[in-house]
C-alpha cells in the first residue's frame, strides 16, 4: 500500500470507528434528559443537563493535560482506553444509579478530551496541506453519519409512545454501549505513521508517534506538548479562532441535547412527540453529512477559500434560529415530564421542527469542518496542542450553555447563540485572510488550502 493509500486507510478507519462510538453516545446524549424525566418518579434523581455540564466542564480543564497524555501514551491506545470509557457512561443507564451516573460524567470529560486530542493529531499526521480540506471532510461525514443510525431505531422503536418504560430503556442502552465498543476495537486497525516525517524533523507530531521506550524522554515529550499548548494559547489566531470556536461549543449543546428535549415535550405533536426526537436527529445528521461530504470533496477545487462556508453555516443557523423561535414554546426546553401545552407565535409544527434539525446539523458541519481545516493548515507541526486548546475552548463553552439549560427559557438560548455567532464569524475571516495573504506572499495558489 502505497503511503498516501495508507494515509487514507487511516483517515477512513479514524472516521468509523468514531461513526460507531458516537452513533452510541450522541443518540444516548439525545434522549437522555427524556429518559431520566421519565425515570424521576423512581429512586434517580439525576439531570441530563447537569451530567453534560459535569462532562463538558471536566473536559474542558482535561485538554490541559490531554497532550501529555497522548505523548506519553501515543494516540492510538489513548483512542481505545477513551473507547472503553465512552462504553461504560453509556453502560449506566441500563440500570442507573445517580452517584454512578455523575461520577462517569467526571471520567468520561477526562477520556473525551484524550480521544479528540489524539484525533487531531492522528487527523494532521495522515494529511498535508493539499488534503486536509478532504480528510476534515471525510471524517466529519463518516463521524456524523452516527446521527442518522442510532436516531433511526429511537424514531421507530418509539413510535406511539408517550412514557419510555424499563424495558425500553434496557433494550437502547444494550444495543448502544455493544455499538461503542465496536468502534473501540477497530481503532487498533490505525497504522502507525512513523515513517511518514522526514529525519530529524522534530515537529509534534513526531515527537507524539515516537516509540522510544525511555521513560525520560516521554517525560520530556509531555512537558514539550503542555508547554506548547500554553504558549499557542496566547497566538492572536488562537484567540481570534477561539471566539468561533466558543460559538461551536454552544451550538453543539443546542442541537445535541436541549433541541430534541424541546422537541419531546410540546404535547401538541400528539402521541409521536418521543419518536419526533429519534427523527430530529436523523436529519440533523443528514445536514452533518451533507455539509461534511460536499465541503471536503469540493475543498481542493475551492478558490475561494474557507470563509464562503463559514458564512452559509451562519446563515443557515440564523435561519433556522428564527423559525425555532416562531414554532417552540419557550419552556419546551425546561418542560416537566407532563411537557408543555403553550405555544409560541405559530401552532408547532412537525415539518418545521424537522427542517429546523437540517438546517442545525448543516450550518454545524460548515463551522466544524472550516475549523478543523484551518487549525490543520496553520499548525501542522503543533497539531496535538492547537486541538488540545480548540476542544478546551468549545468544551468550556458547551459546558456553560448545559448548565445554563437548566434555568433559560428558549429564547434567551436563541439570541445568546446568535450575538457570539455574529462575532465568532468576523473573527474567523480575519484569521482566513491573513491565513491568505501569508500563503499567497509564499507563492502558493490560495485554492491550495
Amino acid at each position: 500500500m502505497s503511503p498516501e493509500s495508507k494515509k487514507l486507510f487511516n483517515i477512513i478507519i479514524l472516521g468509523v470507528s468514531f461513526m460507531f462510538i458516537f452513533t452510541a453516545f450522541q443518540t444516548c446524549g439525545n434522549i437522555a434528559q427524556t429518559v431520566i424525566t421519565n425515570l424521576n418518579s423512581t429512586d434517580f434523581h439525576g439531570s441530563g443537563y447537569t451530567s453534560m455540564s459535569i462532562i463538558y466542564g471536566v473536559f474542558s480543564a482535561s485538554n490541559l493535560i490531554s497532550p501529555s497524555v497522548v505523548a506519553i501514551v501515543g494516540p492510538q491506545l489513548s483512542m481505545v482506553v477513551s473507547g472503553i470509557f465512552y462504553s461504560l457512561y453509556i453502560a449506566i443507564f441500563i440500570q442507573p444509579a445517580t452517584w454512578a451516573f455523575y461520577t462517569a460524567s467526571v471520567f468520561i470529560g477526562i477520556a473525551a478530551a484524550v480521544l479528540w486530542t489524539a484525533q487531531g493529531n492522528c487527523l494532521t499526521v495522515n494529511s498535508d496541506e493539499n488534503t486536509i480540506g478532504r480528510n476534515s471532510g471525510v471524517f466529519w461525514a463518516l463521524l456524523q453519519s452516527s446521527l442518522f443510525f442510532g436516531n433511526l431505531y429511537i424514531y421507530f422503536a418509539w413510535q406511539g409512545k408517550t412514557h419510555i418504560s424499563e424495558s425500553d430503556r434496557r433494550t437502547v442502552f444494550i444495543a448502544l454501549t455493544v455499538i461503542s465498543l465496536v468502534g473501540t476495537v477497530l481503532f487498533f486497525l490505525i497504522r502507525k505513521q512513523e515513517d511518514m516525517k522526514t529525519p530529524g524533523e522534530e515537529d509534534s507530531a513526531n515527537e507524539i508517534l515516537g516509540d522510544s521506550s525511555s521513560a525520560q524522554n516521554k517525560m520530556t515529550r509531555a512537558v514539550a506538548a503542555f508547554k506548547k499548548s500554553i504558549k499557542l494559547s496566547f497566538t492572536k489566531e488562537i484567540m481570534l479562532l477561539s471566539v468561533t470556536t466558543a460559538y461551536t461549543g454552544l451550538e453543539l449543546t443546542f442541537f445535541s441535547g436541549v433541541y430534541g428535549t424541546c422537541i419531546g415535550a410540546v404535547n401538541r405533536f400528539g402521541s409521536e412527540e418521543k419518536s419526533l426526537i429519534g427523527l430530529s436527529g436523523i436529519f440533523i445528521g443528514v445536514g452533518e453529512i451533507l455539509g461534511g461530504g460536499i465541503f471536503g470533496l469540493l475543498s481542493k477545487n475551492n478558490r475561494f477559500g474557507r470563509n464562503p462556508v463559514v458564512m452559509l453555516g451562519i446563515v443557515v443557523h440564523f435561519i433556522a434560529f428564527y423559525l425555532i423561535f416562531f414554532n417552540m414554546p419557550n419552556d419546551a426546553p425546561i418542560a416537566p415530564m407532563e411537557g408543555t401545552d403553550d405555544v409560541a407565535y405559530m401552532i408547532p409544527s412537525k415539518e418545521v421542527a424537522i427542517f429546523c434539525s437540517f438546517l442545525l446539523g448543516l450550518g454545524d458541519s460548515c463551522f466544524n469542518t472550516q475549523l478543523l481545516s484551518i487549525l490543520g493548515f496553520l499548525y501542522s507541526e503543533d497539531s496535538a496542542p492547537a486541538f488540545a486548546i480548540f476542544k478546551f475552548v468549545q468544551s468550556i463553552c458547551a459546558a456553560v450553555a448545559y448548565f445554563y439549560s437548566n434555568y433559560f427559557l428558549l429564547q434567551w438560548q436563541l439570541l445568546i447563540m446568535v450575538v457570539v455567532g455574529f462575532f465568532g464569524t468576523i473573527t474567523f475571516f480575519t484569521v482566513e485572510w491573513e491565513a491568505a495573504a501569508a500563503l499567497v506572499a509564499r507563492g502558493s495558489d490560495y485554492s491550495s488550502i
